[in-house]
């Protein structure tokens, strides 16, 4: 007897279900003409699963509802648990997979898309939230398959169903090239398995999209039509017009409030013009040294602005190659509320693990601004000295730095990143 699965044959979690039965050889067929918002309606359904809710798997033996549960029903079913490992350390990683899976990738890729959809309301923060949560578990996951062809094991599990079932919305709707592109095994790993037999008979051929669709616009209610009012014997009202308020009044009333300016915005002018030396800074190709060093001790003043070195306190937790280049990614990420005031280079040293970060910022001021340093937690994870100019060695390394020179104190770069 075949099991039951009450949804459309389009539903992302619904896949996670068919997929295991391919492996399995369980035998599931879709409820035959089930209608979205029609069929999960009826008094039959809400006896199946009370919310309303699908995918919902009918079983000799009742109902179960939620897909991951639905998924590893089938993936037991039979009891010879080739999706779920063979020992119980395998079944805990697997759950521990299927977890993760749920919580960081397709909670928050459900932030992104509902919106969309028109089914919640589209909230600035949220989105940044969401797209940050996503970066960082989808580095995890990068970090986990730089070592590893699948989640658990050696060969595919339920964790990797799910997770790929979860992907699958991420990169067919909501991730782009340019996204997905910062996690190659990630990649690499989504291609691998949609492109497997019993993957591709349920999904058919995949594509990425190439773009994130647009923000669903929320409709205005309707407004009441105008309606003329009847024509009767009673006297017109005559209103009369409010007291005109006095101009002094009016102006003070309308006056917008004064943005107040970033400190840095009080401080006396200087003879350095930021933007000219990023402007010449990204201009440079040839002589880099020549030109942009020797323009840049040019344009140096050091009464407006200021010097510093950074080095990550925390190295011997750098082990692994793509953690260490997103850790020093997201920083810069988070250094853009100080664009207008800032210059920096971030440098990755070495060519083994564990890996050295460290850094040049230029700052407008004399200090480490401080709204930088409330904002931006990361400023507590690294030293940060200030450069002594007079000292040759000290101005040879911020030259060195400026131009990713390599080797740098002996070692290879690995790579350097501009904040500019």
């Amino acid at each position: 007897m075949a099991l039951i699965l009450h949804a459309t044959k389009t539903n992302k979690n619904a896949y996670k279900t068919l997929i295991a039965a391919e492996y399995t050889g369980v035998q599931v067929e879709l409820a035959p003409n089930f209608q979205m918002g029609v069929s999960n309606k009826t008094p039959e359904f809400l006896k199946m699963n009370p919310i309303g809710k699908v995918p919902v798997l009918e079983t000799p033996h009742g109902p179960v509802f939620e897909s991951n549960a639905i998924a590893r029903y089938v993936a037991r079913f039979k009891g010879d648990n080739i999706l779920y490992g063979s020992s119980p350390i395998d079944n805990a990683r697997i759950d521990q997979w299927i977890d993760f899976s749920s919580l960081e990738i397709d909670a928050n890729l459900m932030k992104l898309y509902l919106p969309r959809l028109g089914f919640a309301p589209y909230l600035p923060p949220v989105e940044e939230a969401a797209n940050l949560a996503l970066k960082r578990a989808f580095g995890a996951v990068n970090t986990h398959l730089a070592s590893n062809t699948y989640l658990v094991g050696h060969s595919v599990t339920l964790a990797d169903i799910i997770m790929t079932c979860t992907l699958y919305l991420g990169f067919t709707v909501l991730l782009v090239k340019s996204f997905t592109s910062e996690f190659p095994h990630v990649e690499r790993y989504f291609w691998t398995l949609v492109n497997q037999p019993n993957f591709r008979k349920i999904l058919g051929q995949v594509k990425q999209t190439e773009s994130v669709p647009p923000i669903q616009s929320a409709k205005k209610p309707s407004q009441p039509k105008e309606t003329k009012p009847k024509a009767t014997d009673e006297p017109k009202k005559v209103v009369k017009p409010a007291p005109e308020k006095p101009k002094e009044v009016e102006a003070e009333e309308e006056a917008p409030k004064p943005k107040p300016k970033n400190p840095l915005d009080l401080l006396p002018p200087s003879k350095m013009i930021l933007d000219e030396w990023k402007r010449l800074y990204s201009n440079t190709k040839t002589n880099f040294r020549e030109v942009a060093i020797k323009g840049f001790w040019d344009m140096y003043d050091p009464e407006g602005y200021s010097l510093w070195f950074c080095d990550y306190k925390y190295n011997d937790e750098n082990t692994v190659s793509f953690v260490t280049l997103n850790k020093v990614g997201g920083f810069l990420q988070r250094m853009d509320l100080a664009r207008k005031y800032a210059f920096g280079k971030m440098l990755v040293i070495g060519s083994q693990p564990p890996f050295k970060v460290k850094g040049l910022w230029l700052f407008r001021g004399q200090e480490i601004p401080q709204f930088v340093i409330d904002e931006c937690y990361d400023m507590e994870l690294y030293e940060w000295t200030k450069v002594d100019i007079s000292d040759e060695a000290q101005k040879e390394r911020v030259n060195q730095m400026i131009e990713d020179y390599e080797p740098f104190e002996g070692e290879p770069l690995l790579d350097a990143k501009c904040f500019k």
